[in-house]
């Protein structure tokens, strides 16, 4: 089934922001120790393992060096343990981490917490009596760069258990990845390097301070006595991450290319029931008489306008996991297009079952807005570029439908015993495949919306209004994203910069065009445009900006008063951040910890990362405490973009 639901979004040169307040939490933790946190594996206990090792204790008692890579069939995962570690080098932790979990503070110092990170430790596990809980890779395929490579699987992440957090009843699968070889490796050697381990651990972190959906880090560990061949012998290193699910678009392709059409259900219903905790948690049908004319039940305050009513097909609890799946990631594309945040690399097997961020490769943050921009060096076609993320995470999308596909078509008769257990007959083909490509086309609507619905509503906070026009859509985003390209502008900078202005400073079009400056590099405006020339434009959108915040803001009065644009400032200083992640920062700490030797300054940049909206961070209280900085090293890197490291790029291989 190829349903033809090709389209651009509207907004494909803009970037979606999310309401953001800065993270605070309390120095006193109430947290677990690891071995009293609470652990379950809901994931190995509802889907089937791998044949070859049906069980814990047979995986156990197989010397490691014999789990080799080969082809795992009609199973979702393969039993695997992590290799064991010589003095592996605990580098960092997030300390938001540790509280979200759960985890005690201070247990992160201690040597069981440095083993358990490097995967020499397992908790729930019974050496003795070979039973308890058993870490796991998961069996996966996958569409790269547009084309279908197969088998993928988890070749060097390894999970070692589910933990709720009683406080907030979250629930994260922990796993670690570098830790070792699986049947899923393929030609690889199952292990990290040091220089992506810092990026993914510090990106992690780094979107969710954004409030951008995102998997998570803990820990980032050097293993001091491994050598990994890339392009070179690099260190090797060890990231212990989480998630609400590890489960992306890839789990389903790999089953639909190999016809198992009874561990597609399987799957399905294990997301739909533990995943997305229960079938009532999905939208509210489209076709429901009680949501006639009105959009479906906001999920996570985002509304849609999407089609609605007698046009919308019949669908059944299979289409509304499918539609939970493609809203999720609409709301996360939609922040990666507000915060020019590019991924790199989206293959299926690279997106998100629960919508989140996942697997950071040749990711970047924009610098000077460019919508033809990829981090991703191997990517010549710019088939991955910002302007193309939102479209290519629906063609990921309709994959994930082809393979829902006949749960889908089959409507009511979905849970009629000859259809599960014989499938489509003769002569239903044709209603079953029809149904589904509607459906599939009717969620392509509601992603559209969701993603423009969002990417509204967070450019409206990031450029200071509290309400969204329709006209606002052009005349302030449109020609916002414009003016930067054409002029070569810092893309967060221009928001972060926008939002200290005092609307008494732009009063007049001589005061627009002498703030106008604030907003250039240090070496200017392109020569070819010129500065009087470059002013007039930023001065004339600034124009337009002030009008419209006025109008916004002052609620039918005269003007706006300096109380009211302090508010309006702080409110925009706490959804544009002032540091953000960029490619020449990552390399120089990179350099610094790998040939260097420095550890501290890990620690620095994983605090502003964590902080991101802060005016400074050296001496200012957090937590109850004054954190020691570098001054200095703070205002360089929240400061200009060196001209030669600007849109860097970095390749695939980690």
């Amino acid at each position: 089934m190829t349903p033809l639901v090709a389209f651009r979004v509207a907004a494909l040169r803009s970037r979606v922001t999310v309401m953001v307040t800065a993270k605070r939490w309390s120095s006193a933790n109430d947290g677990a120790l690891l071995k009293d946190l609470p652990k379950s594996w809901t994931f190995t206990r509802s889907l089937p393992a791998d044949a070859i090792f049906p069980t814990p204790a047979a995986s156990h008692k197989t010397p490691r060096e014999q789990i080799r890579p080969r082809q795992v069939l009609h199973a979702a995962f393969t039993w695997v343990r992590p290799e064991q570690q010589t003095d592996p080098e605990l580098l960092a932790v997030s300390a938001a981490s540790l509280r979200d979990i759960g985890i005690r503070e201070g247990e992160e110092k201690t040597d069981d917490f440095r083993q358990f990170a490097a995967g020499n430790k397992l908790y729930g596990w019974d050496e003795m009596n070979l039973e308890g809980g058993y870490p796991w890779a998961q069996c996966y395929g996958g569409f790269q760069f547009g084309q279908w490579a197969g088998q993928l699987g988890d070749g060097r992440a390894i999970s070692l258990f589910e933990s709720t957090n009683p406080a907030s009843g979250t629930r994260y699968e922990l796993q670690l990845k570098g830790a070792g070889r699986t049947p899923y490796s393929r030609f690889a050697d199952g292990k990290a390097v040091l220089r992506s381990s810092i990026r993914e651990f510090l990106v992690s972190e780094a979107l969710n301070a954004l409030n951008i959906p995102t998997t998570r880090a803990l820990s980032l560990t050097l293993l001091p006595h491994s050598q990994v061949r890339r392009e070179s012998l690099e260190p090797g290193a060890i990231v212990l991450r989480y998630a609400q699910s590890w489960l992306r678009l890839g789990n389903f392709d790999i089953l639909r290319a190999r016809g198992d059409r009874d561990l597609i259900r399987k799957l399905a219903s294990y997301i739909a029931e533990h995943v997305f905790h229960g079938w009532g948690s999905l939208p509210a049908r489209l076709d429901d008489p009680d949501n006639a004319g009105e959009s479906p039940v906001p999920k996570r305050g985002i509304a849609s306008d999407a089609v609605q009513g007698p046009e919308a097909t019949a669908e059944n609890r299979f289409v509304r996991l499918y539609r939970e799946i493609v809203r999720r990631n609409a709301t996360t594309v939609a922040a990666w297009q507000a915060y020019g945040f590019m991924n790199g690399v989206l293959n299926t097997d690279n997106t998100s079952i629960y919508g989140l961020s996942l697997d950071f490769g040749p990711f970047a943050f924009m610098d000077n807005f460019d919508p033809e921009y990829t981090p991703n060096h191997d990517d010549h076609m710019l088939r991955y570029s910002f302007k193309n993320q939102p479209t290519i995470i629906w063609w990921n999308l309709i994959r994930l439908g082809e393979a829902l596909g006949e749960l889908m078509g089959a409507g009511a008769e979905v849970d009629d015993e000859s259809f599960i257990t014989e499938g489509v007959k003769d002569g239903q083909e044709h209603r079953i495949v029809d149904r589904a490509q509607k459906l599939i086309m009717q969620t392509g609507e509601e992603y559209k919306a969701i993603f423009l619905a969002e990417y509204k509503r967070l450019m409206t906070a990031r450029l200071g209004l509290r309400h969204f026009k329709e006209s606002d859509f052009e005349a302030l985003f449109s020609s916002a994203l414009d003016t930067m390209q054409a002029l070569e502008l810092d893309f967060n900078h221009f928001f972060r910069r926008l939002s200290g202005l005092r609307l008494a400073e732009i009063a007049t079009p001589e005061a627009r065009e002498e703030k106008s400056c604030i907003f250039f590099h240090r070496e200017g405006p392109p020569k070819d445009i010129g500065e009087v020339e470059a002013r007039r434009q930023l001065a004339s959108w600034l124009e337009k900006w002030h009008a419209r915040v006025t109008e916004d803001w002052s609620d039918g009065g005269d003007g706006l008063s300096t109380a009211r644009d302090g508010e309006r400032i702080r409110a925009m200083e706490s959804v544009n951040p002032n540091f953000v992640l960029r490619g020449w920062i990552l390399d120089e700490v990179i350099r610094r910890v790998e040939k260097d030797g420095e550890r501290d300054v890990l620690h620095r940049i994983l605090h502003m990362a964590l902080n991101p909206f802060e005016a400074e961070w050296d001496s200012k209280i957090f937590d109850n405490c004054v954190w020691k900085g570098d001054a200095e090293e703070e205002k360089r890197w929240v400061g200009d973009v060196p001209r030669t490291e600007r849109a860097m790029q970095c390749s695939c291989s980690s």
